[in-house]
């Protein structure tokens, strides 16, 4: 059976992708991360964690709006 885990590469971009798009709402996730121990060994999917990690009340805050303001348009 083939393994359809993302790559390393394709969890990285991942990653970067999330940040420009918080990042144009003004957003910054600090502890925006791949999740390394998710890319070593055999794990079962979903492997190729994206950590979103830590963040202050007020990020928080400003990702739900952006979040909401953004499934307002739909």
């Amino acid at each position: 059976m083939p393994d359809h885990s993302p790559t390393a590469y394709d969890v990285t971009l991942c990653v970067e992708n999330l940040r420009t798009a918080v990042a144009l709402h003004d957003i910054t996730l600090p502890s925006l991360r791949v999740d390394l121990p998710s890319l070593a060994g055999t794990y079962p999917p979903p492997a190729g964690l994206v950590a979103l990690g830590n963040c202050n009340t007020a990020t928080a805050q400003a990702l739900a709006a952006a979040l909401r303001r953004t499934a307002a348009e739909r």
